[in-house]
């Protein structure tokens, strides 16, 4: 299966367009200079960065399809026309090395997952990489070169250090980000799959090209195919994950400085994160908007929904214009809260967690560089992504970069599991239990 819709921002943000036009800087006004600062920054620091990022990803998801010793590295750094790094290790340093610290029965790491190298133009949808089979945690072992400073203490593992961290107060202000790696268990369809995706189920409505539902200009001529396809995807019919029930672990324990996530399902406020603890980067369909610039009257998330599943089309209360959920549609900036939050949350932050994203959309994956130079860093993930080849932004799993700290930790394979043995080794995996459970035990409404 192709595709993830809980994640439909991933849809909508392989394109991403931040809205700078004319129109929407004079109706800001001064009081948004300094919002606009922060996005210019973000975009001007992406594109700085675009080609490096890529290269990282494909070495990265090369990395996550070979099996773990010396012949398979040298056919990995062939089929990327680069010599592997001199590391000065032998071949049972390199096997090692593969393998990592294996966090179940399963004697190696070797997952099927597609090439985020071939999927990164403009048909790239990650998500197709949070499906399938469960994959075996790995909490990666690095071999740091001598003389390479850690924040991690040489006798814990990464994972250990961490949870080491969190449990004696070093970490108290979690920042973390997440994309369509957490949602994939929630039973939210795919866009993709023949004959059942919901693309072939729009296919009547003769869109130009699929990514046109999330059009703007589309959206203001035809609305009628996105609002099919939001009656398929509308909050309420999905269960929240083991990721997002740890998350709101973490804000019951006070310890969630803010929660960023490029989702549009609203499975965080489902699962009854305080909204004031989200950032939702890429909008939502907890809010409603009219479309016209001279209006924008709000409307409520019950008010639409009923009109959506009555197929009615809704319209303006004030101005008889389209109303629309507020998820980024191509053409549109990104919300407000995004760039006003941003600053404070990642200079404040004492350890960023990033789960189940691809890390290739800006401005979202540059925050991965917002926060202090020896603050730790926690991918959990099916692939390694968003590596820097070169000293700078960028994660550096394996202190590679002579003069950076390492601070960076990696666990490949599935969020929820991975979010399971970090409930389980900070002693809360009870206290997660229990919050699933009470959430499965209301009533539906």
């Amino acid at each position: 299966m192709e595709s993830s819709v809980d994640d439909l921002a991933k849809e909508i943000e392989r394109a991403l367009i931040i809205d700078q036009s004319g129109d929407d800087q004079s109706e800001r006004g001064s009081s948004d200079k300094c919002r606009d600062r922060n996005q210019q920054n973000h975009v001007s620091r992406a594109n700085a960065n675009a080609s490096g990022n890529a290269s990282a990803d494909a070495n990265a998801s090369t990395d996550a399809n070979v099996k773990a010793n010396a012949d398979a590295d040298a056919r990995a750094a062939a089929s990327n026309d680069a010599k592997p790094e001199s590391s000065g290790q032998d071949s049972s340093q390199k096997q090692k090395y593969k393998e990592g610290d294996v966090d179940s029965d399963v004697d190696q790491y070797v997952p099927e997952i597609y090439s985020s190298s071939e999927d990164s133009d403009d048909g790239y949808d990650d998500s197709a990489a949070y499906r399938g089979p469960s994959l075996p945690l790995v909490v990666h072992a690095p071999l740091l070169a001598p003389g390479v400073k850690s924040v991690f203490p040489e006798n814990l593992s990464v994972l250990d250090a961490i949870v080491h961290r969190i449990k004696t107060g070093a970490a108290k202000k979690i920042v973390v980000m997440a994309g369509a790696g957490i949602s994939t268990d929630a039973g939210i369809p795919d866009f993709r799959s023949p004959g059942t995706g919901l693309y072939d189920n729009l296919q009547t409505y003769k869109l130009p090209y699929p990514e046109a539902i999330f059009s703007i200009d589309y959206f203001r001529k035809k609305p009628k195919p996105f609002y099919v396809l939001a009656k398929e995807l509308y909050p309420g019919q999905f269960t929240p994950t083991q990721s997002h029930f740890f998350v709101k672990l973490l804000a019951e324990k006070g310890l969630l400085q803010r929660h960023y996530t490029q989702n549009i399902d609203c499975l965080e406020r489902v699962a009854g994160i305080d909204p004031d603890l989200i950032v939702e980067a890429h909008g939502s369909f907890h809010t409603a908007h009219c479309i016209s610039r001279m209006c924008r009257q709000e409307h409520s998330q019950s008010w639409v929904k009923e009109k959506i599943f009555a197929d009615d089309i809704p319209r303006c209360l004030s101005c008889d214009s389209l109303v629309k959920p507020d998820i980024t549609f191509f053409g549109e900036g990104l919300p407000s809260r995004f760039f006003d939050l941003l600053e404070q949350d990642f200079a404040s932050c004492d350890l960023l967690i990033v789960m189940g994203t691809s890390l290739l959309v800006q401005p979202f994956a540059s925050l991965i560089n917002d926060v202090s130079h020896a603050v730790p860093r926690l991918l959990i993930n099916r692939m390694r992504v968003g590596e820097a080849k070169t000293p700078g932004p960028g994660f550096d799993f394996d202190g590679r970069h002579a003069g950076q700290l390492h601070r960076d930790a990696l666990v490949l394979g599935d969020c929820d599991q991975a979010c399971a043995l970090l409930a389980e080794r900070l002693g809360w995996n009870k206290e997660l239990s229990v919050l699933r459970d009470q959430f499965l035990a209301k009533p539906s409404s």
